[in-house]
């Protein structure tokens, strides 16, 4: 599958790690528990350190839904290949899951379709807009955003 355009341009959120970082220790108790983001954290698969970042997600009782903007050139993804286990901080809780990476496009779609989540803003009145009144728009669009990236279903160990 063809590489998607913005995995060359993975430079940049390499370079900006530090303000990544400051944000996530600085808003934790915000994007732990907000609607639409999860942190997860992975092993990193040189060191085996631990390794924090902070997505948009769909989040179900069972799983959280995320992808790669970077597609297979994301850490955090190259992490899961290497070690499929991580913990996501969900609702306020730290949950243990297992990493499942869907690259089949049909499948990739209908978890869209089923489970959207709008990235571009941390607030709930914008996905309430975007998840109602643009919805099909939303998952038109996803459905075209998704079939160079590759879809990660986080499953929640009980």
């Amino acid at each position: 599958m063809a590489e998607p355009f913005a995995a060359r341009l993975h430079f940049i959120p390499r370079a900006l790690r530090p303000v990544h970082a400051v944000l996530i220790r600085t808003l934790r108790w915000y994007f732990s528990r907000a609607w639409g983001w999860v942190l997860l954290t992975t092993t990193g698969r040189k060191t085996g350190l631990p390794r924090e970042v902070l997505l948009p997600c769909s989040r179900t009782d069972a799983f959280v839904l995320v992808m790669s903007t970077y597609g297979h050139r994301s850490d955090w993804m190259r992490n899961l290949q290497a070690n499929p286990r991580a913990t996501v901080t969900h609702r306020g809780h730290v949950l243990t899951a297992r990493a499942e990476v869907i690259e089949d496009l049909a499948r990739k779609r209908a978890l869209v379709s089923a489970h959207p989540f709008f990235a571009p803003a941390p607030f709930a009145i914008v996905h309430l807009f975007a998840l109602t009144i643009f919805r099909p728009l939303l998952i038109a669009f996803l459905r075209g955003w998704v079939t160079p990236r590759p879809v990660v279903v986080l499953h929640f160990e009980r």
